[in-house]
């Protein structure tokens, strides 16, 4: 009797599948396709290895051994949540950096250019064009997370010449060359003064919910602008709200909020000077995305059928 794999991914092409079944039937394995959650339910109770992204479906795999989350966050996973013990845990890191690296991009140069003011006055049929901008030029850019995305973000930044490039992180250890330094979490305040632009990229966990709080954000120069791109939990969002609606801080850009989605009548709508989406940095909307999050599930199932560790394997006591 083969041992069976479910993927529940409504993102997977028949490219995918052929690349999948091949790894598969290498190792015994076979392999089940559902689009949705709904179509997975009560189907996948013999499963050996579920990949996919829907935490619903762990309690009907009693024979799971490997979850392989298709995202990088799994906040979702960690307690009061759950999770199966004797169950290994990897997510997709690794496979978001260049989408969420070219959306952070985008909304820097549209803070930096003036264009949540000048699409303003176009809407309005205005001809105002006198705004005066800033450049990522010259800039000093601090990283508030080093992983994946904000290293990946931090080397298409370099090309544009800021300053310098500060990451900071839980060690202190510098994880690539990109950065002119890098400092723990513990010197954060003495860091953000000396930020033209701050980027945000942590993970969920005990030690970033709440991190920017309103005396960091204080902290902030009235130039400066904030990119937040991780979790929304890691801001103080009325404090965010305040200091861009009185003129303290020059911009945000949010792709992640408490609560999703915003209720139409939540103020954040109304504050000046940020840029809002609604968390599509990172989702499976680009094809690079789903390529590389589908190539990383066939290297990790070479390595979980030949007995090998497997990579991204994640810590939920650390959330990640």
């Amino acid at each position: 009797m083969s041992r069976t794999i479910c993927v529940v991914n409504e993102f997977i092409t028949e490219a995918h599948k052929e690349q999948i079944n091949a790894v598969a039937e290498k190792h015994g394995f076979s392999v089940r396709y559902y689009l949705t959650k709904e179509d997975a339910a009560g189907q996948i109770a013999d499963c050996e290895v579920l990949f996919g992204h829907w935490r619903s479906l762990l309690k009907e795999a009693p024979d799971l051994k490997w979850y392989c989350c298709s995202y990088a966050g799994v906040d979702p996973y960690q307690p009061p949540f759950h999770f199966p013990e004797g169950v290994m845990l990897t997510n997709s890191s690794g496979a978001y950096g260049v989408t969420i690296a070219e959306h952070i991009l985008m909304v820097t140069l549209m803070l930096q250019r003036k264009m949540p003011e000048y699409g303003e006055i176009v809407r309005n049929h205005g001809w105002t064009n006198d705004l005066p901008v800033r450049s990522i030029q010259g800039s000093r850019l601090t990283m508030l997370g080093t992983g994946d995305i904000g290293t990946t973000f931090a080397k298409r930044a370099k090309a544009l010449c800021p300053a310098s490039i500060t990451g900071v992180n839980r060690s202190g250890k510098t994880p690539d060359e990109v950065y002119d330094r890098v400092v723990p979490m513990t010197e954060l305040d003495s860091v953000l003064p000396e930020t033209d632009i701050l980027v945000m990229s942590l993970p969920s966990t005990p030690e970033t919910i709440g991190i920017m709080t309103k005396a960091r954000i204080g902290l902030l120069s009235a130039d400066s602008i904030l990119v937040n791109v991780g979790r929304g939990t890691a801001v103080d969002q009325e404090a965010l709200m305040d200091a861009l609606n009185s003129g303290k801080l020059a911009g945000a850009a949010l792709d992640v909020m408490v609560p999703e989605p915003l209720p139409a009548d939540h103020p954040l709508w109304n504050a000046k000077n940020l840029v809002l989406t609604p968390h599509v940095a990172g989702n499976m909307t680009l094809g690079y995305t789903c390529d590389k999050t589908v190539s990383m599930f066939c290297e990790n199932l070479e390595n979980y059928a030949q007995g090998k560790p497997l990579n991204h394997l994640v810590d939920l006591k650390r959330g990640y």
